[in-house]
């Protein structure tokens, strides 16, 4: 986001009209407003213990009966120490409670803009309905071509969140290799250009006057293969589940693990990308750093071969991952648009 275009961020004017009206340009149409707040926890999303060295079998089946119902889990003992996890949390948080031009001329020094911040969506400029967040997103990988442009200020930022992304990144291979092993794939299948284009989000959702009419995120699946969430203590992420939203209760120093369209269409359906969006509290704010794990830009996406056979014939067609991410962001994440884009035909 350039400096001019700062007053846009939900965060410079959201305080200002705390115990007020809604902006009308956030307000959701009745049918995808979140409505009454008081949602179910999910009891039943799994969470997994990584440490099970003991019966590594079954953590994999697991992890894929998991990506199989819900598309998502939680993952404890996981190999990433709780003091970075707390300290990148706090870095986070500090980074978007600086002021917003501070804020805007720390997050604008690329010159190709791919470390930036930007307020709603992507789209903030020709959508017709604002998300209730501010973003700060920056490639991670490799560390010193990226760690350059990302902000200096916090001082600690860059220290802690390449050291943060380094540790993030080898769970990420791990999980990946574990479902590569569940799927009946051979080692290594999702190391290089599949996993090879890992980007930092922190995600941040001020308190909102009226949380019953806005999302910080509409519903959507990630375009990724997977995506690594550490959502604090604070509730906001819900999950779909048979129809009906529930809670992703926060598990301290636990990650979250999204299954993404790009694994959906690899796993040729066998794993399904998690439909899950972001609610609002009056109460606090909420900050959250993801890593997903993307293809890179040229990577051929489509079911792995191994996995179609007559009986399970592919559902998905072959198609290059810029086209699908492009295709992703200028349709806002639209799941009948999407699936129309990727299906076999």
């Amino acid at each position: 986001m350039s400096i001019d275009h700062m007053e846009n961020l939900v965060s410079s004017w959201s305080n200002d009209i705390a115990g007020k009206t809604l902006p009308e340009s956030y307000i959701f149409p009745p049918e995808t407003r979140p409505g009454h707040l008081s949602f179910p926890i999910s009891n039943s999303i799994p969470v997994i213990d990584l440490q099970n060295n003991h019966d590594q079998s079954s953590t994999i089946h697991n992890i894929i009966k998991a990506g199989q119902e819900y598309g998502i889990f939680q993952v404890i003992n996981h190999g990433v120490s709780e003091e970075l996890m707390d300290e990148t949390m706090k870095v986070m948080k500090e980074l978007h409670e600086l002021p917003p031009m501070e804020k805007a001329r720390e997050c604008s020094k690329d010159p190709l803009k791919r470390c930036r911040l930007y307020t709603s969506s992507e789209n903030f400029s020709t959508e017709k309905i604002h998300y209730w967040r501010d973003a700060l997103v920056h490639p991670c990988h490799p560390l010193e071509e990226h760690i350059q442009f990302w902000p200096q200020n916090p001082t600690q930022y860059r220290e802690i969140v390449g050291k943060y992304t380094v540790e993030v990144r080898k769970l990420g291979e791990k999980i990946l290799e574990m479902i590569g092993q569940g799927l009946g794939m051979k080692a290594g299948y999702f190391s290089g250009e599949l996993s090879e284009n890992p980007v930092v989000l922190a995600n941040h959702y001020p308190a909102c006057p009226e949380p019953s009419l806005t999302l910080g995120i509409a519903k959507h699946r990630d375009p990724s293969l997977i995506t690594i969430l550490l959502q604090g203590d604070v509730p906001g992420l819900q999950v779909s589940n048979d129809g009906n939203w529930v809670v992703v209760q926060p598990i301290s120093h636990a990650f979250v693990i999204n299954i993404g369209y790009v694994l959906q269409v690899i796993s040729n359906g066998k794993l399904k990308g998690a439909e899950h969006r972001v609610v609002t509290n009056s109460r606090v704010d909420r900050t959250t750093a993801s890593l997903f794990i993307y293809p890179s830009n040229d990577s051929i996406i489509e079911p792995e071969t191994t996995l179609v056979d007559d009986s399970y014939p592919p559902l998905y067609r072959p198609f290059q991952y810029k086209d699908f991410r492009r295709y992703y962001i200028s349709n806002t994440a639209d799941a009948s648009k999407l699936r129309q884009f990727m299906d076999k035909m």
